[in-house]
This record gives C-alpha cells, sequence and structure tokens, in this order.
C-alpha cells in the first residue's frame, strides 16, 4: 500500500504529466502557432490596470461584479444553474429549474472568476472554482456528455434522446465549458476542468460521426465553434480542428432558417438576417478556423459579411440586432415564397429603429468577439475602433455604473410616452428572469478587457486599446518587455508609453491612431517625431529603443456632431453627439421637470464644453452646451401639426451612453433633432 507521502507525490507527477500534454501558451485566444493570424495575445495576466477609466470599472467588478455573479448562480431561489449540477450530479434532489442555456451561463460565471483570479490570486476565486469544477465532473455522464437539462430529465423519464430539439442550447453550453476550461486552465495550470471540456469535445466527434442532419443543425447560438478551436489550440488535438471544420461545411446542408444564419452554407452568405448573437459568434469561430487552416472560402464571406454590418446594420454605439421580432421575406431554400421569423435579430440594410432597438448585450459582446479575431488575423486598426466602440458603449450600457443590475437590450431612445411595452422594456435589473445570459457575459468581458489592450506581432508591440495599464512579459526569443501607459483617455487624448524594459534593437512599437480622431502627433522623450500619421491606421515606430524610453501620442479629441446615411429613416434630421470613442445622450434626469427631452434642438453651431461630473459612484465627462428649447411640444391625441417655431436658448448637459439608467426610470435618447 502506498502511504500519504507516495500518494501525494504520485497525484503529483500525474498531474504535472498530464499538464505536459497540453501547450503552455496563456493568450485569451492563443493564436501564437496560429499560421494564418498575423497577431498574437499577451499572456493572461500579464496586464494589469493602474490608473484610470478602465483600473475604476476593474475594481468594480472585483468588489461587487463577481461576486454578485457569483453568489446569484450559485442561488437555489432565483437561479438555480449552480443547482442544477448538483441535481445532475446526484448530489441534490429535484428537477431541472431554468433556460436550456443555463449551463451555459455558469460556465461564463466561471470563465469570469478565472480571468479575475488571474489578476487578483485570490484564494478565495480559486476555492470556488474547485468546487464548482468538482461538481460539473461528477454530473459529466462517462461518455463525455454534459447538459443538465437533458441529464436530470433522462433520469426522470428513461429516454436517452440527444440534440432533437431545434431550440436546444446544447452545443452553446458545450462551446462556453470549452472556453472556460482553456481560460481557466491558462490562468490556474490545473487541468481540471480541462479534462471535463476535452471529454466533452471527444463525444461531439464522435455524435457528429452518426447524427442525422436535422440533428447536425440543431446546434443554435454555436459558441462552441470558438470553444473548439481554443481546444484544439491548447491540446493540439488535429480532431479538433477537423470537427470544427466540419460543423462549419454541414451548416445550411438541410433546411435552416434566417433566424439562426442556416439558411445557406456559410461560404454562400454574403448578407446578415437573423439573430444577431448566434450570427455574431458564427462569425467569430470562422475567424478562428481560418486563423488556423487559412481557407480562403471562409475569409470572403467573413470579409462581405463584416461589410454588411458595419456599413448598413450596425448602430452609432457598436450595438448589434436592432429587432425585436420580424420577419425575413428570403423565406427558405426549399420554400422562397414564404417567410420566416426572426427575433433580436439583424433586419434590412439601414433599418435602425431607436426606441424599439433590441441590440442585446451578449449581441454587442459578440461583436466585439468577432472583430478582435479579425484584428488577430489582419492586424487592421479598423477592426480595434469596432472593438473599443462597442466596449465603451454598448457593452458598458450592459451593466450599470455599481456593477450589481444590468440590461438585456440596448436601445437608443427610452420615453414614457411610448406606447407599446417591450419584452425586456424597463430599467437594469439584478437578475433578468426571461433571459439571464448578458449578466455573465458582460462581467467576464469587464474582466478581461485588459487582455486586448495589446497584441505581439514578429516584430513589435501593437497597441490596440488606451487605458493606463502595465504589461509585462518575455518574448519568444527571451527578451522581456515591460511598459507602462500613463493615460486619462477616454476622456483626454494624450498617451505616454514608459518604456522599462523593451529590445533594444530594430523593434517596433505599432500605435492605433483611431478613425474617429482628427489630427495626431507623436514624440519620442519630447522630441516630435517627423513621421507620417495616417488616421484610421496603425502607425510603426521602429527604433533602436534603449530602457527609460517614453513615446507620447496626442490624440485631438474634438466634439463631433455625426449624422446617419438618410437611407436611416428613424435619424433622419437628427444627429448624434461623440466625443473620442464616447457616444453621448441626453437624459431626462439632467432637465427640469418643465423640459421635455423631445423638445431639445441641437443647433449644429453650439461649442460643447467638457465638464466633470458624478454620476452614481462614477465620475464621468459630461458636454455642456447651448440648445434651443421648442415651447409648445404638446402632442395630444395628435398625428400631425403646423411646426412649432416658438423656441427659447437653454443650456444641457450630455451624459455619456453607458451611463445612462442609473438615477432611475428615466427617459433618454442618442439621436435628436438637429437645427442648422
Amino acid at each position: 500500500m502506498l502511504n500519504i507521502l507516495q500518494k501525494g507525490l504520485l497525484v503529483g507527477c500525474l498531474s504535472l504529466f498530464t499538464q505536459s500534454l497540453f501547450s503552455q501558451t496563456k493568450g485569451l485566444t492563443n493564436t501564437q502557432s496560429s499560421k494564418y493570424a498575423k497577431l498574437q495575445s499577451v499572456d493572461i495576466g500579464a496586464v494589469s490596470w493602474t490608473k484610470g477609466f478602465w483600473a475604476d470599472r476593474f475594481e468594480v467588478c472585483k468588489k461587487t461584479m463577481v461576486p454578485t455573479l457569483w453568489n446569484r448562480y450559485n442561488d437555489t431561489i432565483t437561479c438555480h444553474a449552480f443547482h442544477n449540477f448538483e441535481v445532475a450530479a446526484g448530489l441534490a434532489k429535484g428537477r431541472f429549474r431554468g433556460p436550456s442555456f443555463h449551463d451555459g451561463d455558469f460556465y461564463k460565471t466561471l470563465e469570469a472568476v478565472s480571468a479575475m483570479y488571474a489578476s487578483t490570486k485570490d484564494p478565495q476565486l480559486e476555492g470556488w472554482l474547485d468546487h464548482a469544477i468538482e461538481v460539473i465532473g461528477k454530473a459529466q455522464k462517462p461518455d463525455g456528455y454534459i447538459y443538465t437539462k437533458s441529464i436530470i430529465e433522462q433520469k426522470a423519464s428513461g429516454k436517452t434522446q440527444m440534440f432533437d430539439d431545434k431550440l436546444s442550447f446544447e452545443a452553446y453550453n458545450f462551446g462556453h465549458l470549452m472556453t472556460a476550461a482553456c481560460i481557466h486552465y491558462r490562468v490556474t495550470g490545473k487541468t481540471s476542468l480541462l479534462n471535463i471540456a476535452k471529454k466533452a469535445t471527444d463525444f461531439l466527434i464522435g455524435f457528429y460521426n452518426t447524427a442525422s442532419p436535422e440533428q447536425a443543425r440543431n446546434a443554435i447560438c454555436p459558441s462552441h465553434y470558438m470553444g473548439i478551436i481554443e481546444m484544439y489550440r491548447t491540446t493540439k488535438e488535429p480532431r479538433y480542428l477537423a470537427l470544427a471544420e466540419k460543423l462549419i461545411t454541414i451548416r445550411g446542408e438541410s433546411e435552416g432558417t434566417d433566424d439562426n444564419s442556416d439558411r445557406v452554407p456559410f461560404r454562400k452568405m454574403t448578407k446578415v438576417i437573423g439573430h444577431a448573437v448566434r450570427a455574431n459568434y458564427l462569425f467569430a469561430g470562422v475567424a478562428d478556423v481560418y486563423a488556423e487552416t487559412g481557407d480562403a472560402t471562409l475569409l470572403a464571406p467573413l470579409n462581405a459579411l463584416w461589410d454588411d454590418v458595419i456599413n448598413h446594420k450596425m448602430y452609432v454605439t457598436g450595438a448589434c440586432g436592432a429587432l425585436y421580432d420580424g420577419v425575413s421575406p428570403d423565406g427558405t431554400a426549399y420554400k422562397p415564397d414564404t417567410v420566416q421569423k426572426i427575433h433580436q435579430a439583424y433586419g434590412r440594410s439601414y433599418q435602425l429603429p431607436n426606441h424599439s432597438a433590441h441590440n442585446e448585450t451578449c449581441a454587442n459582446i459578440g461583436n466585439l468577439l468577432w472583430n478582435w479575431r479579425m484584428l488577430q488575423l489582419t492586424a487592421e486598426a479598423k477592426y480595434a475602433d469596432i472593438m473599443e466602440l462597442a466596449l465603451y458603449n454598448s457593452i458598458l450600457s450592459g451593466v450599470n455604473l455599481e456593477g450589481n443590475k444590468f440590461f438585456y437590450t440596448n436601445p437608443l431612445s427610452a420615453s414614457k410616452d411610448y406606447p407599446y411595452l417591450m419584452r425586456w422594456h424597463g430599467g437594469r435589473s439584478p437578475y433578468i428572469s426571461k433571459s439571464n445570459c448578458c449578466p455573465p457575459n458582460v462581467v467576464r468581458t469587464v474582466a478581461e478587457v485588459n487582455n486586448y489592450v495589446y497584441s505581439l506581432a514578429k516584430d513589435g508591440l501593437y497597441i490596440n486599446l488606451y487605458g493606463g495599464s502595465s504589461l509585462q512579459t518575455t518574448l519568444e526569443n527571451g527578451q522581456k518587455l515591460w511598459v507602462e501607459q500613463q493615460t486619462n483617455y477616454p476622456w483626454e487624448g494624450n498617451i505616454t508609453l514608459d518604456l522599462k524594459e523593451i529590445p533594444s534593437q530594430n523593434y517596433t512599437i505599432y500605435l492605433r491612431i483611431p478613425s474617429w480622431t482628427t489630427g495626431a502627433e507623436i514624440f519620442i522623450n519630447g522630441k516630435k517625431l517627423n513621421q507620417t500619421v495616417a488616421i484610421g491606421e496603425y502607425v510603426g515606430i521602429k527604433q533602436n529603443w534603449k530602457k527609460g524610453d517614453k513615446l507620447t501620442l496626442r490624440l485631438a479629441m474634438p466634439t463631433q456632431l455625426l449624422e446617419s446615411n438618410p437611407l436611416v429613416e428613424e435619424t433622419r434630421n437628427q444627429v448624434a453627439v461623440k466625443r473620442g470613442p464616447i457616444v453621448y445622450c441626453l437624459e431626462s434626469a439632467d432637465l427640469s421637470s418643465s423640459q421635455k427631452l423631445s423638445s431639445i434642438l441641437i443647433p449644429t453651431t453650439t461649442q460643447w464644453i467638457p465638464k466633470k461630473q458624478k454620476i452614481v459612484n462614477t465620475e464621468v465627462t459630461a458636454l455642456e452646451g447651448s440648445v434651443k428649447l421648442v415651447i409648445d411640444n404638446q402632442w395630444k391625441n395628435s398625428l400631425y401639426r403646423p411646426v412649432s417655431t416658438n423656441t427659447q436658448t437653454t443650456k444641457v448637459s450630455l451624459i455619456p451612453y453607458f451611463a445612462w439608467a442609473n438615477r432611475g426610470d428615466t427617459e433618454m435618447s442618442v439621436w435628436l433633432p438637429v437645427s442648422r
């Protein structure tokens, strides 16, 4: 018999052996060995926030968002996500409760906790993870199948059907398990969750070898494409890459729907019409596959679909998915004279309503995930521009400033007079009972923003996003890289990079020059650099650097009035106000009781003055300016009336869009009528 010490040594050796089987790269998305990706992630935990906007948001995430999320998902009264695993594992009695994607919500929670642990090394977080993973392992079936809804119901009925429900989220849940497992492994070095995900991925390989065409297409919201590729990157198992390629190929082979973006095979897609979360997850996953294969038949549709979304169907905030409920006039491949229901979906080009905009937070996060992968493929700044736009506006709007209440939808205007009660309408909620998928998604995103700031290329360092931060890592050649970024971005446009340690010979630092700026200047140790700076691109600065060099970027940050394409009917003769990456809105909390938000007109000559303003617990930069107020604004029982010319001048304060709805049930609008 082995004594306790011998057993411990054996377990430790087995653990080290198991870990050695897997890739030790630690990026958020590991493109280090991806032949067709120009950029790779820095290690998780290599970037820490120091001071400023994202440092403040991260602190709220650490102190409130993550603990609130964890407590909620371990709550057996309101939310039953973790309890479902306990029931499936035979550790508790009960039935499955909650939506079919509840497992995936809990896996996103595990990812959020893992990402936070990467920065804090808080042993309490590690304890949470260890306990949850132990229960999940007990719930998993011997063949690798892990879906608590089905497992619990199978125990009660004796039936063994899988993937038979076209509205099932089995594959979606599997995908978030895989992603969480890879992040957990890279952060902790533990293989406990990774082994569970490996069994689940192996199960999918066997399942799809024998699945019927109908079962094969019952994989809505395909987060598993991203998950499978991360499993491939982590384990180097070629069967996983083959599985991801197969899943893309079989999409659209049987009768599909526009709602699920599988009416036609992916390689034939040119336009986006359908559920925005499912579409964006699909595009992100396909981009991952292209990074590994270089399959040009995947890249061409990705480029066409990106153009369709960004130039025809995306909101000024970076939000996606205009429609609550609608129909696709394209019908199906087999019934072209019919229409199909689409919901939470992209509509037609330029179909961008404001009051009824759906803009699910998960779809906006999907936009980030897709553009992050396109950035890694190409190193083109336009993708980082969209990432930044979504992060500061349509993603941050999904969580309140205190970090304990959430939005499912993100409309661009809200009015108490609006005659329709939207299904997800209203103020922020600590728990969105109809669908709580967005809170864990936005929390994991905020916990991981530091991983998007920098990227590495063979010849240098890319600065994708700006924020007070410290990057410390070791390059592939063994050289140290330590960069401190100091800035009050996004409120100010001055950024300084303090190069603490950097390769001295011919190393390039690539600075992103945002497309929103009107001018940029670069200085090295206080001396202006005589180099062409193109707006909307990365500018590469190749130097023989020395320790202690300071690289400064000064971005012009004017307040700009934006107008939309005239084909966007809802915003004709209206303007949105933007300063830097921040989109602003007018909220009724900043108006007097006698002023109606719908009575405000924005003169094109208004001079907007940045002013500090505190909302709840957060200091933001508001914009103050003089506008026109329509005196007669009574519309009761009136559909039309003569134009009112009775106006007076008044002052208003605009706030960042992400900060609205933190002061009660208020009215709000991003787009406001223009007075020329």
